[in-house]
């Protein structure tokens, strides 16, 4: 057995469109997922988040449910459009709601995990631009105020944003997440907003919660060479990573984004975004940075004799979510694959989170979590009603494995949350991927624990893998 640290966290992680539902109760409006998801094509049969995993109405059982599983954190997200619907004034029953599931999370010794921006921006602020106007920052910084003022005193760590890199570039410029933008300008423009919100965020937290431990969550990946001896393989490599990384990493820790990048897309719109200040409040010092990993990329700038699937087969057109890596392609490179198509690649965690350490939160003495890491695969309910997931068992396994070579190789991890809680809506997939220990049967919303939950219950028992 491999003993856990002793002050590891155990947690699981959820976003609030993905399992709410109740899209349009008690005062909530659109985000720009409802709209995004009747758009024709734009997600697998026309799914959507009006019911998900009814989590509305089903949340003092699911808290009873993590009790079990032993979970110590809880990480989710609060829907901007049901705290201040079209980003205007307070919907107090929308806000009742989190303070009810905060209370009953910390009745159960569950402590809450709260991240303000899970890419679920009201429709209405989309419409006046999104996140492509500053307008949209200055509204974060009325509803972060708004959740913390609520919350704060009972949420002992609480991140402003979810993976921008998706909310930004995969949004804005690929096209295949709300809003569905295809502009390479929009996307660098989002970005950049997006982590100036952060910032901006930072100061509203510090100033409203002051004893609460601040940070963001990036997914990050580990873009390797296919060829590490070909030029054009380790500028392809350099792109992704400029690209992905350090497009957020270098402001929020540097207060600059790298010359490299700006060599490679300032002249896109990023340059004409940044103003006076920007980077000083965007690199406002935070507590924690949450790490959200789930495969590296092997990339060429030849293409792949077999492309590996990388989105949803949706009938809607897309483009490349790079601003300027149109022409780096992702090799497979014979791993095991989940049913997203992505690879299992447990070590890269391990090295991504000894250069998050020693580049960024280690001089900057910032806390580093894992706080999504999961895989979807295709589950079978057993005659007697059970899922007997092992290759879900062997993820979790292997990648909390990972995570401890990390420690012992003196990255001090202080906490990991496994994606997700529960099957539940997975963007442009709708709900055909299922990432849970938890499985949901979405007409009856029974929830059932699979063996890679009780794994997990398990693993929090003996403390140890």
């Amino acid at each position: 057995m491999r003993q856990l640290p002793e002050d590891f966290t155990l947690g699981v992680a959820t976003a609030a469109y993905q399992i709410e539902g109740a899209a349009h109760e008690g005062g909530r409006t659109d985000s720009i997922w409802d709209a995004f998801a009747r758009e024709p094509g734009a997600v697998i049969d026309g799914h959507d988040g009006e019911v998900a995993c009814d989590h509305y109405h089903r949340y003092a059982d699911d808290v009873r449910l993590m009790a079990d599983m032993g979970v110590q954190s809880y990480r989710f997200s609060t829907s901007w459009s049901r705290v201040r619907p079209d980003g205007g004034a307070v919907n107090e029953e929308g806000l009742d709601f989190y303070r009810r599931l905060v209370d009953e999370l910390n009745e159960a010794g569950i402590a809450p995990w709260l991240t303000l921006y899970h890419w679920d921006l009201p429709q209405a602020l989309e419409e006046r631009g999104g996140w492509t106007s500053r307008e949209t920052v200055d509204r974060f910084t009325e509803y972060a105020a708004t959740v913390v003022e609520a919350l704060g005193d009972r949420v002992p760590t609480i991140t402003t944003l979810n993976e921008p890199w998706c909310s930004s570039f995969l949004s804005y410029t690929a096209g295949a997440h709300a809003p569905g933008r295809r502009s390479v300008r929009d996307g660098l423009v989002a970005g950049h907003h997006l982590l100036l919100a952060h910032g901006l965020g930072v100061d509203v937290i510090r100033a409203t919660a002051p004893d609460a431990w601040v940070g963001i969550t990036l997914n990050l990946t580990v873009a390797d060479p296919v060829d590490p001896s070909s030029e054009g393989d380790r500028d392809a490599a350099r792109r992704i990573d400029g690209q992905f990384n350090r497009f957020f990493l270098d402001p929020i820790f540097r207060g600059e984004y790298p010359d490299d990048l700006m060599e490679d897309v300032g002249h896109l719109g990023l340059a004409d975004a940044i103003q006076a200040n920007d980077l000083g409040s965007i690199s406002a010092p935070i507590d924690v940075l949450g790490v959200n990993y789930y495969h590296g990329d092997a990339v060429s700038f030849e293409p792949p004799a077999v492309p590996l699937l990388q989105d949803a087969p949706t009938t809607r057109e897309i483009r490349s979510p790079y601003p300027a890596a149109d022409g780096v392609h992702a090799h497979p490179r014979g791993l095991p694959v989940t049913s997203m198509g992505w690879e299992v690649q447990p070590e890269g965690l391990t090295r991504l989170l000894r250069r998050v350490h020693e580049e960024y939160t280690g001089p900057a003495l910032v806390d580093v979590w894992v706080t999504e890491n999961g895989a979807a695969y295709d589950d079978v309910v057993a005659e007697d009603g059970a899922v007997h997931d092992a290759d879900r068992v062997a993820f979790l396994e292997a990648h909390l494995g990972a995570v401890l070579d990390a420690v012992d190789a003196g990255v001090p991890v202080e906490g990991y949350f496994y994606w997700s809680m529960m099957d539940n809506y997975e963007w442009a997939w709708g709900y055909h991927k299922r990432f849970g220990l938890v499985r949901v049967d979405y007409e009856t919303q029974a929830r059932t624990l699979k063996d890679s939950a009780l794994a997990f219950q398990r693993i929090a028992r003996d403390r140890a893998l």
